[in-house]
């Protein structure tokens, strides 16, 4: 088989590509904030922290970085006009009430329904750090999870059943990875794209599950 995986930055620009106009998203800590580099100047897109900000924009130019505005990773913003910032519990009432159209998180297992894992992976010498990962999977309108496919040692992290902690049961709605585009729902797996040169068989056993469409 002869394929090209999507980069990161390919990667969010396709999650990306299906936010609509005039979402309020919420991107996760690691690959999800590049999202925020890709979404085009001419939709409206309201962009979360869960640490109190909302109107963020793509990340600063080299040497313009403000430490004093980051995200909940850590990493520098920007704000863009008419952007807000305010405390952490009203962030948070956000993120409970309802408010988020969308989420895009990162994970280390989702299965075929939807159940996510992506706080802990059980090892004891971890340090748990669920974060605001529960209250995001469980309060947002959709969950997606942006991700690789495959784990460094080529195991698929969409599997049957999770087999890490649970972040949220059935809450996942669709997986963007390097690799396809799934849909999660109540009768397993749906492939919305695959790669170029890649076929929907060789992708299904890469999956090692079948799709329902």
């Amino acid at each position: 088989m002869s394929y090209t995986r999507r980069t990161k930055d390919q990667l969010a620009a396709r999650v990306a590509q299906d936010i609509p106009e005039g979402a309020t998203v919420n991107l996760g800590i690691g690959q999800p904030t590049l999202v925020a580099n890709h979404i085009p100047a001419s939709r409206e897109v309201l962009l979360h922290s869960e640490n109190g900000i909302l109107g963020m924009g793509p990340a600063p130019a080299a040497g313009q970085e403000d430490y004093d505005l980051i995200n909940a990773g850590k990493q520098p913003v920007t704000l863009l006009a008419g952007g807000s910032y305010f405390h952490h519990a009203d962030s948070f009432a956000i993120m409970r009430g309802g408010h988020l159209d969308i989420c895009v998180l990162g994970a280390f297992q989702v299965s075929a329904t939807g159940d996510l894992a992506n706080w802990h992976t059980g090892e004891a010498d971890a340090i748990p750090a669920v974060g605001g990962a529960m209250d995001l999977a469980t309060g947002a309108k959709q969950t997606w999870v942006m991700m690789d496919l495959l784990t460094k040692q080529g195991q698929s992290k969409v599997v049957q059943q999770c087999t890490y902690p649970l972040t949220g049961i059935a809450c996942v709605k669709r997986i963007y990875t390097d690799l396809c585009t799934l849909a999660c729902t109540p009768r397993g797996l749906g492939l919305i794209d695959v790669v170029d040169g890649l076929s929907r068989e060789e992708l299904q056993q890469i999956v090692g599950l079948p799709f329902v469409n």
